[in-house]
């Protein structure tokens, strides 16, 4: 399988249990698809919804991604 083949994988928050679709095109790229609402997502929730133009970061999701790279479970792109 080549590094383009490589599918999106459901990562779940160990914090919140909220699943996500993950692609990692290197260590610093990563591509995440949230496949429900954020409303289980207590970090999200809390942050003001004023400023749609800013990019809402869950940084315990961005926690539970990082270790399922180092744990293997998620492929990172090589260039």
């Amino acid at each position: 399988m080549t590094d383009e083949e490589i599918p999106l994988q459901p990562v779940s928050c160990r914090s919140c249990g909220t699943c996500v679709l993950v692609k990692k095109n290197s260590l610093a790229h990563t591509l995440v698809q949230w496949t429900s609402d954020t409303e289980q997502c207590v970090e999200l929730a809390q942050s003001p919804t004023a400023d749609r133009a800013t990019v809402l970061t869950c940084l315990k999701l961005r926690d539970s991604i990082e270790t399922a790279v180092r744990e293997g479970r998620i492929r990172v792109s090589q260039p």
